[in-house]
């Protein structure tokens, strides 16, 4: 069992983890960047740790500036948050070669669903209904041809992307080809992967999410 948590993420979503930490009795622990040095989640931790400069590849996604913030405060368990480290396989497992506690889903999981795009090949491996969608795209040449095969409109998408970051509606070719060089981008800067891919847009659909938590043998 671990006394600290280490939260690798910011602002409210950092804060709200926070409070409930401390309400289940955790010391806790912040890491920041320079831009972030006087936020409100730094103030609101037990400790803080600064990881890097403002840009967050140089931050919040550097996986060993957090590990060492971790050993450096004791913390025994790392929550991610979402976004940044959140859906990266490669920081669960190094979590747990640590001997920290990774609070979230499993490296396993995480490799077939925190990629957008390797989820939607399990889904439909399994059978499950999909939108019309591409594969990964390696140009604005290649993102266009696959939006002109799926129909307009189309959304442009981040294929490591969360919290809504790396999302682009593409009403015609020339938005794809607009719009292709400046999701890569975001993708790189906020996830560590410029992986995109597009899939047909739906104008007034309803996102529903059933959040499930198990204890690890199974049981939900």
């Amino acid at each position: 069992m671990f006394d600290t948590l280490l939260v690798a993420n910011r602002g409210e979503i950092a804060c709200r983890i926070f409070r409930s930490a401390r309400a289940l009795g955790l010391k806790t622990v912040a890491v920041h960047s320079d831009a972030d040095a006087d936020a409100l989640h730094v103030l609101a931790a037990d400790h803080a740790v600064r990881i890097g400069p403002a840009p967050a590849a140089e931050s919040y996604l550097r996986a060993d500036a957090v590990l060492d913030a971790a050993a450096a405060t004791g913390a025994g368990a790392v929550h991610p948050g979402y976004g940044f480290l959140a859906e990266d396989a490669h920081f669960a497992q190094a979590c747990e070669r640590a001997g920290l506690v990774f609070v979230g889903p499993t490296p396993a999981q995480l490799r077939t669903f925190g990629d957008k795009h390797a989820a939607r090949v399990a889904a439909a491996a399994a059978g499950v209904p999909l939108l019309p969608g591409s594969g990964l795209l390696t140009s604005a040449d290649d993102a266009v041809a696959a939006a002109d095969a799926i129909g307009y409109p189309v959304m442009l998408k981040a294929a490591g992307g969360g919290g809504g970051i790396g999302l682009r509606v593409c009403a015609d070719a020339a938005a794809v080809r607009s719009a292709y060089g400046a999701v890569a981008r975001t993708a790189a800067a906020h996830f560590g992967s410029s992986g995109v891919f597009c899939e047909r847009f739906v104008g007034r659909a309803r996102h529903v999410e059933v959040q499930l938590f198990g204890d690890g043998a199974g049981r939900v």
